[in-house]
C-alpha cells in the first residue's frame, strides 16, 4: 500500500471511531435533557441547531447510539475495527440482545454492501413471517426532498413484493420507450436516466394498464424475488391466486436445468433459465447473450 493510500486508510478508520463517539454523546446527550433547558423541543433539534446539520441527520445519531447502548458486542467490534461505522449502522436496524451475535457474525464476514440484504436474509429464515410482514409494512415510507442543483430525489421503502411490482412496472416502461430513445438522441442515455423516465410514464401515462411481470422464486430454503431480495412464504401465499406458476427444475448443484428444446429465437422460459444461470438476458434480436446489468 502507498503513501497516500495508509494515509487515507489511517484516517478512515480514525473517521469511523469519531463518528461511534459522536453517536453515543448524542444518544447521552437525548437522555440528559440539558436541552430542555435552552428552550428546544427535541434534543434532535439542538443538535442540529448547534451543529449545523440536518434535523433527520441528528435524530439518526441519537437512534444510532441509543441502539448501540442497547448492543454491547457490536459496540466492542467497532472499537476494535473488525466492523465499520457504516456495518454498526446497519446492524443497530436490526439486531437485539437476542440476534447480536448472528448478525454481527454475517457483518464480520460479508462486504458492506451486501450486508443488509443477508441481514434480511438470516432474518427471513429465523424469523415469524407475520413478524416480517408486519415490520416491512410498518417500514414503509415515501419522502422526497430538493436538490442544490433544482432535482428532486425521492427515497421509499416498501415492502419486497410491492417493491417488485414497482420495479418490474417501470422496467417494463423503461423497455417500451427504448425505440424512441434510440431514435431521437445521439448520446444513448444511461439505464438509471432510462429508468427515471419509465417511472414518470408508469405513473403518468396510464401505467395502471402496463402489464409487467414479477417473478418470484421459491425454494426449499426460501422464497426471493429476482434479484436475491427474500420475501416470506406469507407474502407469496397472498398472491398465488393471482399468479401464474412455472415450475424450474434445478440439479444437484443448484443449476436450473430443462430449458425445453431448441429455437431460432429463446422462449420466455429460456430467457428465465439462462438469467437464473448464468447472471445475462438473452438479446433476442441478435439471437446472442448480453450481460445483465
Amino acid at each position: 500500500m502507498g503513501e497516500i493510500g495508509t494515509q487515507l486508510v489511517d484516517i478512515g478508520w480514525d473517521a469511523n471511531d469519531q463518528q461511534a463517539q459522536v453517536v453515543h454523546l448524542a444518544a447521552s446527550f437525548a437522555d440528559s435533557g440539558e436541552w430542555v433547558m435552552d428552550g428546544f423541543a427535541t434534543a434532535g433539534r439542538w443538535i442540529a441547531h448547534h451543529l449545523d446539520i440536518a434535523l433527520r441527520t441528528a435524530n439518526e445519531w441519537i437512534r444510532v447510539g441509543r441502539a448501540l447502548n442497547q448492543l454491547p458486542a457490536t459496540s466492542d467490534a467497532l472499537e476494535e475495527q473488525t466492523i465499520s461505522f457504516s456495518k454498526a449502522k446497519e446492524l443497530t436496524r436490526s439486531a437485539t440482545p437476542d440476534n447480536e451475535a448472528y448478525l454481527l457474525a454475517i457483518a464480520e464476514t460479508v462486504p458492506a454492501a451486501r450486508l443488509g440484504a443477508e441481514i434480511a436474509s438470516w432474518l427471513n429464515r429465523f424469523e415469524a413471517d407475520e413478524l416480517i410482514d408486519a415490520r416491512q409494512h410498518q417500514s414503509r415510507s415515501l419522502t422526497w426532498r430538493t436538490e442544490p442543483d433544482g432535482t428532486i430525489s425521492f427515497s421509499a421503502s416498501l415492502p419486497p413484493v410491492e417493491a417488485g411490482r414497482l420495479i418490474a412496472a417501470v422496467d417494463a416502461a423503461t423497455m417500451n420507450q427504448s425505440n424512441s430513445i434510440r431514435e431521437s438522441e445521439e448520446d444513448w442515455p444511461s439505464l438509471a436516466q432510462q429508468r427515471a423516465d419509465g417511472l414518470v410514464r408508469a405513473v403518468t401515462e396510464g401505467g395502471i394498464n402496463l402489464q409487467a411481470e414479477v417473478v418470484l422464486h421459491v425454494r426449499g430454503d426460501g422464497a426471493t424475488l429476482d434479484d436475491g431480495t427474500p420475501i416470506t412464504s406469507t407474502a407469496v401465499a397472498n398472491i398465488v391466486d393471482e399468479a401464474f406458476v412455472r415450475t424450474l427444475i434445478h440439479d444437484a448443484e443448484r443449476k436450473p436445468i430443462n430449458a425445453s428444446s431448441r429455437q431460432r429465437h429463446p422462449t420466455a422460459r429460456q430467457r428465465r433459465v439462462v438469467k437464473e444461470r448464468d447472471r445475462v438476458c438473452v438479446d433476442v434480436e441478435n439471437g446472442g447473450f448480453v450481460e445483465s446489468g
